[in-house]
C-alpha cells in the first residue's frame, strides 16, 4: 500500500500540480483578512481623485438577474448593483441595509421592516414597500424556480403596512428571520417583471449597469444618486472573465487587471499583492444515496475513507484550507456539531467495505465545473484518482458552469456531484435545507427522519433545543455518509499594486469597499 504522501505525490504528479513552498498568510477564527505585497502591506499612497478597474473573474455569470441562480460570479457583479434589507459588515455583523433599522417581531410569523426613504431604483422606480412585496414574492414563487430556495424556506410572502413598512410572513417561527434578508437582494416592481432584465439589471447600489457583451466583459459605473457613504475613489469597474488561472495571473502582473478571484495557492509569491480570508466555502461530494452502487452506504463511506484530506489541504491548497469534521458546516455557524471527526484516510478499510458491498469495479459518474472555484477541476480529478486507488472506477466529467448548475439542480441526481457549498446565513439551515434535507435543491438522499428533524430544527426558538436537533443531524448524515466530506478553504486574492482592499468574512466583492491610490 502507498503511504499518504506517495499517493497524492503520484496524483498531484499526473495532474502536473506545481506546488510551491511558499505560502500565503491565513486567517484564524476571527475570519479577518491578510493581505501581504512585496513590501509585506499594502499600498498607502494617497487615493486618485476617480479611478477605473478590472476585476477577473474565473467565469462569466450566468445571467444578472440576481434572484434566479446560485452562481458565485452573478454575485461578484451583482453584488455592487442590488442590494438587501439587511448587510453585514466587513467583519460579518447583520446591520440595516435598506431597512431603517433592525425589524421587529409582531409575532410568532410576522417580521416588521421599515424601509428607508428617498431611495431610487437606477431605472427611476422607487425603492418602497411595493418593491420589496414583489421582490419576495418573486423569488418565492414556485414557478419561477428560484435556485435560491433554500435561503428561504419558511417565507410565505409579505404585505404592505403602508409606503414604508412591510410584514414579512412566515409558515412558522423562523428565528433566523434576518439573516435571510440579507441574502435577498430587491429588485424593481416594474422593471423584474420584463423578459429583458436577467441582460438590464437594475438596482438600487453604488453601481449601475453599462454594458455586458457575452463573452468578453460587464461594465458598471458609479451611481451618482446612491444613497449610502463610505464609497471609495471607483468611478467604473469592468469585469473579465478567464478561467485559466496562469492567464488571470499573467494579466495582474501585467497591469491589466486589479483583482483576480481565485489566485493559486502557488502563485502567491509572483502577485503584485495577495490576500486570503478564512472562506465560507466547503467542498464536498454530494453522493446519490438512492440509486446505483453508492444507494450501499458501505460504499459512500469506503469513498470518505479513501481521500486524504489532509495531503489535499497541504499539497493542493498549500495549507488553505482546514479539514471538515465531517459536516458541511464552519465552527463558527450555528449548529456545528464539536463531538464529530472527519473519516480518516484509511484506504484499505475503503477496499474491505466495497469488496463486501460487492462493488468492486463499480463505474461512479463523478461530476464537476472549471474555474468557478479556487482548485476545483484539481479536486475533483485528485478525488477521482483515489477513488480508483481503491476500487472503484471514476468517470469524471468537466461540465461548464451553466450545463454545470443545471445537474447541480436537476431533478435526474448524478451518482456523484462536486459543489463547493458557502453559508453566508451562518446558520445549518442554509446547508442542511440544501443538501441535507430530501426536497433540498441539491439533494440526493430520501431520508425522512433527516429531514423531519430539519424542519423541526428550522421553527424550534428554544435556542438549546434547536442547536441539539441540527446536531444529531449532522452527525446521521455522516454516519450515513452523504456526501464526501471534504475542506473549508479559504478565499484567496490576487490585487495590484495601486489597489487598497481587505476581502470580507461573506466573500463579497464589493467595490465601494476599494480604493485605488494616484
Amino acid at each position: 500500500m502507498r503511504s499518504k504522501r506517495e499517493a497524492l505525490a503520484l496524483i498531484l504528479g499526473l495532474l502536473l500540480v506545481a506546488c510551491s513552498s511558499g505560502t500565503v498568510s491565513t486567517t484564524g477564527d476571527g475570519g479577518t483578512a491578510t493581505t501581504s505585497g512585496s513590501g509585506g502591506t499594502q499600498a498607502t499612497s494617497p487615493p486618485a481623485e476617480s479611478a477605473d478597474i478590472t476585476i477577473i473573474l474565473a467565469g462569466e455569470p450566468t445571467t444578472l438577474d440576481p434572484q434566479i441562480r446560485d452562481d458565485g460570479n452573478e454575485r461578484a457583479v451583482s453584488d455592487n448593483i442590488y442590494e438587501t434589507l439587511m448587510a453585514r459588515n466587513p467583519e460579518g455583523e447583520l446591520v440595516p441595509g435598506l431597512a431603517a433599522a433592525e425589524p421587529t417581531q409582531v409575532d410568532e410569523t410576522t417580521w416588521q421592516f421599515t424601509l428607508r426613504e428617498g431611495i431610487t431604483f437606477h431605472n427611476g422606480e422607487p425603492f418602497n414597500a411595493e418593491s420589496v412585496v414583489a421582490s419576495i414574492d418573486r423569488i418565492i414563487d414556485p414557478d419561477f424556480a428560484s435556485e435560491q430556495v433554500s435561503f428561504f424556506s419558511t417565507i410565505s410572502g409579505a404585505e404592505a403596512v403602508d409606503d414604508t413598512t412591510v410584514n414579512v410572513l412566515t409558515t412558522e417561527p423562523d428565528p433566523i428571520l434576518p439573516a435571510r434578508m440579507y441574502w435577498m437582494k430587491m429588485v424593481p416592481a416594474t422593471a423584474s417583471g420584463d423578459a429583458a432584465f436577467a441582460e438590464n439589471p437594475s438596482g438600487t447600489g453604488p453601481y449601475q449597469f453599462v454594458e455586458w457583451v457575452r463573452g468578453d466583459h460587464v461594465t458598471l459605473e458609479a451611481n451618482p444618486d446612491y444613497w449610502g457613504d463610505d464609497v471609495g475613489n471607483v468611478t467604473r469597474v469592468t469585469y473579465r472573465f478567464v478561467a485559466e488561472a496562469g492567464t488571470r495571473l499573467s494579466a495582474l502582473i501585467g497591469g491589466d487587471a486589479d483583482v483576480i478571484t481565485n489566485l493559486q495557492p502557488e502563485d502567491v509569491g509572483s502577485a503584485p499583492q495577495s490576500a486570503s480570508v478564512t472562506g465560507l466555502e466547503h467542498p464536498v461530494l454530494i453522493i446519490n444515496a438512492m440509486e446505483g452502487a453508492t444507494a450501499d452506504v458501505r460504499v459512500r463511506q469506503a469513498m470518505n475513507l479513501a481521500v486524504d484530506k489532509q495531503a489535499m489541504a497541504d499539497e493542493l491548497f498549500g495549507g488553505n484550507a482546514t479539514v471538515d469534521q465531517c459536516q458541511i458546516l464552519s465552527e463558527s455557524f450555528f449548529g456545528y456539531n464539536p463531538d464529530l471527526e472527519a473519516y480518516a484516510y484509511d484506504p484499505d478499510a475503503a477496499r474491505a467495505l466495497i469488496a463486501e458491498a460487492g462493488a468492486e469495479g463499480a463505474t461512479v459518474e463523478v461530476i464537476g465545473t472549471a474555474g468557478r472555484w479556487l482548485k476545483d477541476r484539481e479536486v475533483v480529478e485528485v478525488v477521482g484518482n483515489f477513488l480508483s486507488e481503491v476500487g472503484l472506477v471514476p468517470e469524471v466529467q468537466i461540465f461548464e458552469f451553466d450545463e454545470y448548475l443545471n445537474r447541480l439542480f436537476g431533478d435526474i441526481r448524478p451518482p456523484a456531484i462536486y459543489v463547493t457549498s458557502s453559508n453566508e446565513l451562518l446558520d445549518a439551515d442554509r446547508q442542511l435545507s440544501a443538501y441535507y434535507h430530501l426536497d433540498g435543491i441539491g439533494a440526493s438522499n430520501d431520508d425522512a427522519e433527516l429531514a423531519g428533524w430539519i424542519d423541526e430544527a428550522r421553527s424550534e426558538t428554544d435556542v438549546a433545543a434547536r442547536e441539539g436537533l441540527y446536531h444529531q443531524a449532522v452527525q446521521k448524515a455522516c454516519d450515513e455518509a452523504y456526501f464526501l466530506f471534504m475542506l473549508n478553504i479559504n478565499d484567496v486574492y490576487g490585487m495590484s499594486e495601486r489597489l487598497q482592499w481587505q476581502p470580507r468574512v461573506d466573500a463579497k466583492i464589493l467595490v465601494k469597499e476599494m480604493t485605488v491610490s494616484a
